[in-house]
């Protein structure tokens, strides 16, 4: 039996985009994209690009702060979905994905940010992407977003709380267009049951 299962689950391609280095402190300059060349390392000169990166605040029972580690952040992956949810628990109109730092924004794959662990998003050309795991919700985004609209952004991570996407690094090199069509592949194994 495979250790992936291939899913009937598609999404389309419908935002692509990086946060440059340097990065403005607390908030987000992610700039769009129409094709996104992918290593081993992510999105060359995006911030988050890298095989390795130093430990944050979401590892600190691990790790001490600033260690070495293997980078399973190199990307952020939102749904079209849930932020049009996030945004009209805001009150906004619409979610610019730019600030929220999204570096791919997929439509079409229902509850996207709670995707189990390693599972994989392929692309047309054998690109795949591995879930780490939910992105949780941050203060840059909601800075961000009161620096463009102000009174707005205080919301935002009551409001993107089991939303905000999931991180994910590069298993397999390729290229992400807009428009593109991944599918969904996931462990073949049944959830974990700490107590049987």
């Amino acid at each position: 039996m495979p250790a992936l299962i291939p899913t009937d689950h598609t999404a389309r391609v419908v935002w692509l985009g990086y946060q440059p280095v340097p990065v403005e402190k607390l908030v987000i300059t992610a700039k769009p994209l129409t094709e996104m060349p992918l290593t081993f390392a992510g999105f060359d000169g995006e911030v988050h690009a890298g095989l390795t990166r130093p430990s944050c605040s979401r590892v600190t029972k691990q790790y001490p702060k600033n260690t070495t580690i293997r980078n399973v952040r190199q990307l952020c992956i939102v749904s079209a979905e849930e932020m049009a949810e996030v945004a009209a628990d805001m009150g906004l109109a619409r979610m610019d994905y730019a600030w929220v730092g999204a570096s791919l924004v997929l439509e079409g794959i229902p509850d996207l940010t709670h995707l189990p662990p390693s599972s994989r998003l392929q692309g047309p050309d054998g690109v795949t992407l591995v879930v780490d795991m939910e992105n949780l919700p941050c203060q840059e985004p909601a800075v961000t977003i009161e620096k463009a609209l102000p009174g707005q952004g205080k919301g935002f991570k009551r409001a993107a709380e089991g939303k905000r996407g999931i991180t994910a690094w590069i298993e397999r090199e390729g290229v992400l267009r807009l428009g593109d069509v991944v599918r969904l592949h996931v462990p073949a194994q049944r959830g974990w049951r700490p107590d049987s």
